[in-house]
């Protein structure tokens, strides 16, 4: 990380103490009930990943009664990077923020895209894993994922895949894990990025791909619509009936948690009791309806748990990408 980067980072943590004002508490201590409002930070476009986690936990926090409203912000640029770099730099204006995101944030990082990573923000928790789908039109003469590693076979360039984020991000990377578990070349993958999953799905459904690569989650309303038809899923069991890639002979399990951070700088007590906000709304039955539609998984991991596991998957992803060809 450069110099300048480290240097906003601290004078935003030395800010961070004259913008607690902006947290809308009662009384001298900070605690979950006390928190009435959240800005929510989406660092990509509407309709992807982000905006349905950050949307729906906001919807669920009102309705519940456990915050009085939800505001949303999206901000799109540098596969998230801006949206990062606008939280660390005006932190002592975002105490009452909280930016959505999960495993992009590490893999973006060790790619370079951005120069931030999870080390610069204040991890609040884990709250869902979502797998990685693979779909189709629903007209497409591709029936099954075998279909699409024949097709890779003959001609790699041929099998173009959408997918709502950048190159050498988890839309890549699941399918060329999935080839490369085939015994193919990973690096052939042809991979065409979009500005989140609803850009990604319109690219599938105007005919620029034929496939399209994306969470389970953002791909399951469409599909259940019969917009699209998903032909795999990176889960260890069938989900609605749709085959998994390990029943399809790529032995590749992957599930992408989605969680919250808050800007650098904010007290511990202030990161506790967002922490115990959201694990309070995963214990409503309004989560539990949401969740169930979308098809996440609860994954709640508060405070220095997440950062710990943020640590060990960055090293696990590392080494992953390395071998993929992806990382020098």
């Amino acid at each position: 990380m450069n110099s300048n980067i480290n240097r906003t980072t601290r004078r935003a943590i030395l800010g961070g103490a004259s913008g607690l004002a902006a947290l809308m508490l009662i009384g001298g201590s900070v605690s979950a009930a006390e928190i009435k409002e959240i800005h929510f930070l989406i660092p990509g476009g509407a309709g992807g990943g982000w905006d349905g986690t950050a949307r729906g936990a906001g919807m669920v926090l009102s309705k519940e009664g456990l915050i009085e409203g939800a505001s949303y912000e999206n901000m799109s640029g540098a596969g998230g990077g801006k949206a990062i770099g606008y939280l660390i730099e005006t932190a002592e204006r975002q105490q009452g923020t909280l930016m959505v995101n999960s495993t992009p944030i590490v893999v973006r990082s060790l790619t370079k895209v951005f120069p931030f990573s999870f080390r610069d923000l204040t991890p609040i928790a884990r709250v869902i894993g979502d797998y990685q789908a693979i779909a189709v039109r629903p007209d497409s003469d591709i029936k099954s994922w075998g279909d699409v590693v024949d097709r890779f076979k003959k001609d790699p360039r041929s099998v173009k895949f959408a997918g709502g984020s950048v190159r050498g991000d988890l839309d890549h990377l699941v399918p060329a894990m999935a080839m490369k578990a085939m015994g193919h070349d990973a690096r052939k993958v042809a991979y065409v990025p979009y500005d989140a999953g609803g850009k990604a799905l319109a690219g599938l459904l105007s005919g620029e791909t034929e496939l399209l690569t994306t969470g389970f989650g953002e791909a399951i309303g469409p599909h259940r619509d019969g917009q699209i038809r998903i032909i795999a899923v990176s889960s260890d069991r069938r989900i609605d009936g749709i085959p998994t890639l390990k029943e399809q002979g790529a032995d590749v399990e992957f599930a992408n948690w989605r969680g919250f951070f808050a800007a650098p700088g904010i007290s511990g007590e202030q990161a506790k009791a967002y922490a115990g906000l959201l694990k309070k709304m995963q214990e409503t039955g309004t989560w539990e309806d949401l969740r169930a539609k979308n098809g996440w998984q609860n994954l709640y991991l508060p405070g220095d748990q997440f950062a710990a596991f943020l640590a060990k998957e960055e090293k696990e992803i590392g080494d992953l990408m390395r071998e993929l060809g992806f990382l020098k």
